[in-house]
Protein backbone atom coordinates (compact mmCIF):
# COMPACT_ATOMS: atom_id res chain seq x y z
CA UNK A 1 0.00 0.00 0.00
CA UNK A 2 2.88 2.31 0.76
CA UNK A 3 4.77 4.14 -0.85
CA UNK A 4 1.88 6.14 -2.38
CA UNK A 5 1.92 8.70 -5.24
CA UNK A 6 -0.33 11.65 -4.84
CA UNK A 7 0.53 13.32 -7.62
CA UNK A 8 3.51 14.37 -9.75
CA UNK A 9 5.51 16.03 -6.74
CA UNK A 10 3.74 14.36 -3.51
CA UNK A 11 4.84 10.77 -2.18
CA UNK A 12 3.51 9.21 1.37
CA UNK A 13 6.15 6.89 2.79
CA UNK A 14 5.51 4.48 5.72
CA UNK A 15 7.60 6.28 8.69
CA UNK A 16 10.35 3.80 9.45
CA UNK A 17 14.40 4.03 11.05
CA UNK A 18 15.83 4.30 7.66
CA UNK A 19 14.20 8.01 7.66
CA UNK A 20 15.66 8.79 11.00
CA UNK A 21 18.58 10.97 10.13
CA UNK A 22 16.74 12.84 7.30
CA UNK A 23 13.67 13.29 9.66
CA UNK A 24 16.07 14.74 11.83
CA UNK A 25 17.95 17.22 9.72
CA UNK A 26 14.60 18.62 8.12
CA UNK A 27 13.29 19.04 11.71
CA UNK A 28 16.10 20.84 13.06
CA UNK A 29 16.28 22.98 10.13
CA UNK A 30 12.90 23.94 10.86
CA UNK A 31 12.95 24.42 14.77
CA UNK A 32 11.90 27.54 14.96
CA UNK A 33 8.58 27.20 12.68
CA UNK A 34 7.59 24.07 14.12
CA UNK A 35 8.58 25.29 17.78
CA UNK A 36 5.44 27.76 17.65
CA UNK A 37 2.49 25.13 17.60
CA UNK A 38 4.43 21.74 18.18
CA UNK A 39 5.43 20.91 21.45
CA UNK A 40 7.87 18.07 21.24
CA UNK A 41 10.30 19.94 18.84
CA UNK A 42 11.90 21.29 21.87
CA UNK A 43 12.07 17.37 23.04
CA UNK A 44 14.11 16.28 19.65
CA UNK A 45 17.66 17.06 20.09
CA UNK A 46 19.50 14.22 18.66
CA UNK A 47 18.93 11.59 16.06
CA UNK A 48 18.67 9.45 18.31
CA UNK A 49 15.42 11.24 19.49
CA UNK A 50 13.88 10.50 16.34
CA UNK A 51 14.67 6.84 16.62
CA UNK A 52 12.90 6.51 19.50
CA UNK A 53 10.46 8.95 18.12
CA UNK A 54 9.75 6.05 14.94
CA UNK A 55 10.07 2.80 16.76
CA UNK A 56 6.83 4.29 19.39
CA UNK A 57 5.56 4.71 15.64
CA UNK A 58 5.86 1.63 14.44
CA UNK A 59 4.66 0.35 17.95
CA UNK A 60 1.69 1.90 17.04
CA UNK A 61 1.26 0.12 13.76
CA UNK A 62 2.06 -3.18 15.45
CA UNK A 63 -0.93 -2.22 17.66
CA UNK A 64 -3.03 -1.45 14.85
CA UNK A 65 -3.38 1.90 16.33
CA UNK A 66 -2.88 3.85 13.08
CA UNK A 67 0.28 4.97 11.31
CA UNK A 68 2.68 7.11 10.39
CA UNK A 69 4.20 8.68 7.18
CA UNK A 70 6.64 11.18 5.70
CA UNK A 71 5.89 13.29 2.97
CA UNK A 72 8.20 13.73 -0.02
CA UNK A 73 7.97 17.16 -1.92
CA UNK A 74 9.85 17.10 -5.02
CA UNK A 75 11.72 14.15 -3.75
CA UNK A 76 12.83 15.90 -0.75
CA UNK A 77 11.34 15.29 2.86
CA UNK A 78 9.03 17.67 3.43
CA UNK A 79 7.12 16.75 6.82
CA UNK A 80 4.83 13.96 8.43
CA UNK A 81 1.39 13.21 8.78
CA UNK A 82 -0.47 10.37 10.41
CA UNK A 83 -2.96 9.02 13.18
CA UNK A 84 -2.95 10.52 17.00
CA UNK A 85 -5.03 7.68 17.54
CA UNK A 86 -7.54 5.01 15.86
CA UNK A 87 -10.65 4.50 18.33
CA UNK A 88 -12.09 1.02 16.16
CA UNK A 89 -14.74 0.69 18.99
CA UNK A 90 -15.81 4.41 18.11
CA UNK A 91 -15.05 4.20 14.17
CA UNK A 92 -12.86 7.03 14.57
CA UNK A 93 -9.44 8.66 14.47
CA UNK A 94 -7.68 11.77 14.82
CA UNK A 95 -4.74 12.97 12.26
CA UNK A 96 -1.57 14.91 13.08
CA UNK A 97 0.87 16.48 10.80
CA UNK A 98 3.57 19.01 10.08
CA UNK A 99 5.01 20.32 6.87
CA UNK A 100 8.99 22.11 6.66
CA UNK A 101 8.33 25.50 5.92
CA UNK A 102 9.22 25.81 2.60
CA UNK A 103 6.58 23.18 1.48
CA UNK A 104 3.64 25.11 2.49
CA UNK A 105 1.83 26.60 0.21
CA UNK A 106 1.73 24.10 -3.21
CA UNK A 107 -1.26 22.06 -1.59
CA UNK A 108 1.53 19.58 0.36
CA UNK A 109 -0.71 19.04 3.02
CA UNK A 110 -4.08 18.86 2.04
CA UNK A 111 -3.21 16.46 -0.81
CA UNK A 112 -1.75 14.48 2.16
CA UNK A 113 -4.48 14.54 4.58
CA UNK A 114 -6.87 14.78 1.59
CA UNK A 115 -5.19 10.86 1.37
CA UNK A 116 -5.67 9.86 5.00
CA UNK A 117 -8.95 10.74 5.13
CA UNK A 118 -9.85 8.56 2.04
CA UNK A 119 -8.11 5.66 3.55
CA UNK A 120 -10.03 6.39 6.89
CA UNK A 121 -13.15 5.46 5.29
CA UNK A 122 -13.22 3.74 2.14
CA UNK A 123 -10.45 1.50 3.95
CA UNK A 124 -11.24 0.84 6.92
CA UNK A 125 -14.81 2.09 6.72
CA UNK A 126 -14.73 4.96 9.88
CA UNK A 127 -17.29 6.76 11.05
CA UNK A 128 -15.17 9.80 11.70
CA UNK A 129 -11.63 11.75 11.35
CA UNK A 130 -10.83 15.14 13.68
CA UNK A 131 -8.21 16.99 13.59
CA UNK A 132 -7.69 19.44 16.61
CA UNK A 133 -5.74 22.49 15.43
CA UNK A 134 -4.52 25.73 17.78
CA UNK A 135 -7.06 29.06 17.99
CA UNK A 136 -4.21 31.05 16.17
CA UNK A 137 -2.64 28.59 13.56
CA UNK A 138 -4.24 29.63 10.73
CA UNK A 139 -2.08 27.30 8.30
CA UNK A 140 -2.80 24.39 9.64
CA UNK A 141 -6.73 25.33 10.85
CA UNK A 142 -6.98 25.88 6.61
CA UNK A 143 -6.62 21.62 5.94
CA UNK A 144 -9.52 20.77 8.03
CA UNK A 145 -11.55 23.83 6.32
CA UNK A 146 -10.57 22.86 2.59
CA UNK A 147 -11.58 18.95 2.96
CA UNK A 148 -15.03 19.95 4.57
CA UNK A 149 -14.68 19.24 7.42
CA UNK A 150 -16.49 21.21 10.27
CA UNK A 151 -15.26 23.81 13.11
CA UNK A 152 -16.97 21.82 16.26
CA UNK A 153 -16.20 23.76 18.88
CA UNK A 154 -12.98 25.00 21.03
CA UNK A 155 -11.52 23.23 23.50
CA UNK A 156 -9.38 26.34 26.42
CA UNK A 157 -6.30 25.73 27.14
CA UNK A 158 -5.92 22.48 25.88
CA UNK A 159 -2.49 22.22 24.92
CA UNK A 160 0.53 23.61 27.04
CA UNK A 161 3.45 25.52 24.31
CA UNK A 162 6.18 26.13 26.47
CA UNK A 163 5.16 29.17 27.94
CA UNK A 164 1.43 29.13 27.79
CA UNK A 165 -1.22 27.49 26.58
CA UNK A 166 -3.63 27.32 23.65
CA UNK A 167 -7.14 26.78 22.88
CA UNK A 168 -7.76 24.18 20.07
CA UNK A 169 -10.05 24.28 17.41
CA UNK A 170 -11.86 20.98 16.94
CA UNK A 171 -12.53 19.87 13.77
CA UNK A 172 -14.85 16.72 12.70
CA UNK A 173 -15.84 15.03 8.95
CA UNK A 174 -18.44 12.33 9.79
CA UNK A 175 -18.64 9.61 6.39
CA UNK A 176 -22.12 10.71 5.65
CA UNK A 177 -20.67 14.84 5.36
CA UNK A 178 -18.83 13.62 2.41
CA UNK A 179 -20.70 14.15 -0.99
CA UNK A 180 -20.45 10.61 -2.01
CA UNK A 181 -21.23 10.20 1.39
Amino acid sequence: MLPVRLNDEVVLELLELRHAEELFRLAEMNREHLRRWLGWVDGSRSVEDTKRYIRRMGKQLGDNRGFQTVIRFRGSLAGVVGHHRVDWANRSVALGYWLAADAQGHGVMTESCRAFVRHAFDVWTLNRVEIRCAVENVKSRAIPERLGFRAEGTVRQAEWLYDRFVDHVVYGLLAGDRPEG
